[in-house]
C-alpha cells in the first residue's frame, strides 16, 4: 500500500482514534501529507491541522556567529500561520510546557505588523534575561510542541480547520534500532581518534550508555580500551550535581533509581521521587511476573495495599509535582521510607554509599 492508499483508508474508517507505531524513516511524515491532501474539502482546502518535521522547519537558528553570538535567536520563518500569532502569548506557551520543567526562558519579539506574526524567539536563563542563549535540540523539539499546543487553541486556526488533528512524533526519540546504529557510529570515532584525543559522549538513553559500556569495558577490544574508559553518572538532587564513578559490570537501570531513592531517602524526599518509586515497584513486579504492584506492596507487608497503591500512583502522578510543592507532607514522607526499607528488606538490593566528590575527580562509590 501507498501512503496514500492507507491516507484514505483511516479517512474512510469509522474510528475516531488512531494510535500508530512505526520506525523512524517508516514515512510518517509523508502519511501526514498524503492525509492532508486525501481530507481537503472540494476548494482544495485543508480540513484539519498538523503537527509533524515540517512545523519543527518553521524555525532556524540564527547563530549570531559574526557577533561571538551575542544576539542568538530563533527565527520564525514565514508561513501560513504567521497571521495566528498574535493570538499566543509567552504565558499561553509557558503553561504548556509547565511539565517539562524547563530551566529557561522566552520571549517574543514580534513583527509592528501583527499579520506578519513573531519574527524572533529570544531564550535566556531565568534571571539572566539580557543574554541570549541556543537551547539544546531536545529543548527545542519540546519547545516548538508547546508552541504549536498553545497555537492550535489561537482564534481562527483549528476551531475552523475542525475536522482532524494529525500529530506527527511531537517529541521525536530515537528507537532502540537506531539507537544501537549510533552507538556503532561513536565506537567509529572512538576508533578513529582515541590515540590522539579525549572523547566526552553523553546521553539520556540508558541503552545506548549500556551498549557502549559493554563494548568498551568488556568488548573484543576491551584490551584496548577498558582501562582508558570512564564511566560516569551524573545526576540532579535538587539544585545540586553530581558525577560518580560507575564501574560496575552492568548499568542496571531499577538499581540506579533504588541508589538515588536512597539518597533522597538520606536527605530530603520530594514528590518526584515517588513517580521513581513507582517505577522500582513496577518492574519488581514485572520480574516476578505477576504485573501488579499491589501484589509487591502486599510483599512487603502492606494489609491496606490497594489504599497504599492509590497513594503512591497519585502522588506520582505528573499534575502533582506539576502544580503542588515539592514538598512531601510528613505522613507521605513516613509512607516513601516505609515502602523503599521494605524493598530494601525484602529483595536484599546491594547498594553503595555515596561519597562526597572533590573538585579534582569524580568519586567512586564506597566498597
Amino acid at each position: 500500500m501507498t501512503h496514500q492508499e492507507i491516507a484514505d483508508q483511516i479517512k474512510g474508517a469509522k474510528e475516531k482514534i488512531f494510535l500508530i507505531y512505526a520506525f523512524n524513516a517508516t514515512g510518517k511524515t509523508r502519511l501526514s501529507v498524503a492525509y492532508k491532501d486525501a481530507t481537503k474539502d472540494k476548494d482544495g482546502k485543508h480540513t484539519g491541522v498538523y503537527y509533524n518535521a515540517f512545523s519543527e522547519d518553521i524555525f532556524v537558528w540564527d547563530n549570531d556567529t559574526a557577533n561571538g553570538e551575542a544576539s542568538i535567536r530563533l527565527l520564525v520563518t514565514e508561513s501560513s500561520l504567521n497571521r495566528f500569532h498574535g493570538d499566543i502569548k509567552e504565558p499561553d506557551v509557558r503553561k504548556k510546557l509547565e511539565p517539562y520543567k524547563p530551566k529557561y526562558d522566552f520571549f517574543f519579539n514580534q513583527y509592528a505588523d501583527p499579520e506578519k506574526g513573531i519574527e524572533y524567539i529570544t531564550f535566556f536563563i531565568k534571571g539572566d534575561e539580557g543574554k541570549p542563549i541556543k537551547i539544546s535540540r531536545g529543548e527545542e523539539r519540546i519547545f516548538v510542541w508547546c508552541f504549536f499546543l498553545a497555537l492550535f487553541e489561537a482564534e481562527g486556526w483549528a476551531d475552523t480547520h475542525d475536522q482532524h488533528f494529525f500529530i506527527d512524533d511531537p517529541v521525536s526519540s530515537l528507537d532502540d534500532h537506531n539507537i544501537f546504529i549510533t552507538a556503532a557510529t561513536i565506537l567509529d570515532l572512538i576508533d578513529a581518534h582515541f590515540a590522539k584525543r579525549k572523547l566526552i559522549i553523553t546521553t539520556h538513553h540508558i541503552g545506548l550508555f549500556s551498549i557502549l559500556f559493554d563494548w568498551l569495558k568488556k568488548g573484543e577490544k576491551a584490551a584496548t580500551y577498558s582501562k582508558a574508559t570512564k564511566p560516569l553518572i551524573l545526576s540532579l538532587n535538587g539544585d545540586q550535581l553530581s558525577l560518580k564513578s560507575h564501574e560496575k559490570e552492568v548499568f542496571l537501570y531499577h538499581l540506579h533509581l533504588l541508589q538515588m531513592l536512597k539518597e533522597a531517602r538520606a536527605s530530603e524526599i520530594q514528590a518526584f521521587h515517588f513517580a521513581l518509586l513507582r517505577q522500582v515497584l513496577e518492574n519488581i513486579a514485572s520480574f516476578l511476573g505477576v504485573g501488579r504492584v499491589g501484589y509487591v506492596l502486599e510483599q512487603l507487608g502492606f494489609k491496606s495495599e490497594e489504599r497504599v497503591q492509590e497513594i503512591v500512583n497519585f502522588l506520582s502522578h505528573k499534575n502533582v509535582y506539576r502544580y503542588e510543592s515539592a514538598v512531601v507532607v510528613p505522613d507521605n514522607k513516613k509512607l516513601f521510607e516505609e515502602i523503599f526499607d521494605g524493598l530494601m528488606d525484602k529483595y536484599k538490593f546491594v547498594l553503595h554509599a555515596p561519597a562526597a566528590p572533590t573538585a579534582a575527580t569524580p568519586a567512586a562509590p564506597a566498597s
